[in-house]
């Protein structure tokens, strides 16, 4: 039988004097990180840096207290990010740098150089051997991300359009893919159009990356041998005109990013955190953030991925909704993340992950004051 994972845990809750930097830094000192070998080991710490007008992405300041940290035990940290397949201020090195410092994500404001990880146009990668994988044998990650020795992953908690939420090893499996790599991940997963609610404004192809979506008769239309899967459609709609063309697209995508972290983990120490604040309900990549759908609750850690990520969902569907938010519009519904994406299923990629090594979702929570 599987033993609990250890997870660590503290509030968002700060005493006069005592901020919550220092409760992450006693947190990381208690939850193990500080027994990875980090004496001159290059150590990615594998974080979203936010699509510039999104306000829900880190603060630098979290990223900043894990670098120094980092740099105190020796090591070389580093921040890093895969680019993007939609439309965006991230497709590119140039672009994804511009859009880190925008957001505040200076190498002086975050203790460390940033590097993205997959080269200028997402081109340099190294396809890596996928352990246990079931749907894939190899994966395509960038290649800064597969060089590290050490990985660190730095996870705003959210909700997402495609895989039900978004943590760690989002972060890690689809963050750290190429751009091939992510379209391997996305191509099972093709939208399609209800012309009935469809009343041709556009939105749609503004987010389209792929120019897979043409208009007939003021109906939008999607090109599936273009399209990739990214989902950007479905969430810029705003007549829920676009949805899932089966239900296993959705599954298939958690998958494959399951199987994508299984490949950027195997064979060298990792560490995650969770930080679970301002959920909103759809991920950092887009240009704009929901309202928070429940109220602050904590940070989560530790060296299990898939533990890690199971305890701050239990946390988040335990959470009572905020009023007004979208959280509060799927009513019946089985928790917050069924709640406000009631079409796909948060546990295919926990199940998965389990299923090919990746972690556990058995754990027991040790709280840090």
């Amino acid at each position: 039988m599987t033993e609990p994972a250890r997870v660590f845990f503290t509030s968002m809750r700060c005493s006069l004097g005592d901020s919550l930097l220092m409760k992450l830094q006693r947190l990381l000192k208690a939850g193990g990180f500080e027994g990875i070998d980090f004496r001159k080991k290059f150590a990615a710490i594998k974080i979203h840096f936010g699509e510039p007008g999104n306000l829900a992405f880190l603060r630098p300041n979290f990223a900043r207290t894990v670098a120094r940290r980092i740099t105190q035990l020796k090591g070389y940290p580093f921040l890093t990010d895969c680019g993007t397949l939609y439309v965006g201020r991230r497709t590119h090195a140039l672009s994804h740098l511009d859009a880190a410092f925008e957001n505040g994500y200076g190498p002086y404001a975050a203790g460390c150089h940033i590097i993205i990880g997959d080269g200028l146009k997402g081109t340099d990668e190294v396809d890596v051997p996928v352990p246990g994988g079931i749907l894939l044998t190899s994966a395509k990650i960038g290649r800064a991300i597969m060089d590290a020795d050490v990985v660190i992953s730095l996870n705003h908690f959210k909700g997402h359009e495609v895989t039900g939420f978004g943590g760690a090893i989002k972060n890690v499996g689809m963050g750290s893919g190429s751009r091939a790599g992510k379209m391997a991940m996305h191509n099972d997963s093709k939208p399609q159009v209800k012309p009935k609610a469809c009343v041709g404004c556009g939105e749609c192809k503004r987010f389209c990356a792929q120019d897979a979506i043409t208009f007939k008769g003021k109906k939008a239309s999607i090109d599936h041998g273009k399209c990739v899967g990214c989902g950007r459609c479905l969430a810029s709609c705003p007549h829920d005109a676009i949805v899932n063309s089966w239900s296993s697209g959705p599954e298939s995508v958690s998958f494959k990013t399951a199987e994508y972290a299984r490949a950027v983990l195997a064979g060298r120490p990792s560490y995650h955190v969770n930080v679970v604040n301002q959920v909103s309900p759809y991920c950092d990549c887009h240009s704009e953030s929901d309202a928070a759908v429940i109220p602050d609750i904590g940070i989560f850690c530790g060296r299990d991925i898939v533990a890690v990520d199971r305890a701050s969902i239990d946390a988040v569907n335990l959470a009572t909704s905020l009023p007004g938010t979208l959280g509060t519009e799927g009513k019946g519904k089985k928790g917050i993340l069924k709640s406000i994406h009631p079409t796909t299923d948060w546990r295919s990629q926990l199940d998965h992950a389990e299923k090919i090594g990746l972690g556990t979702q058995k754990y027991e929570i040790t709280t840090v004051k």
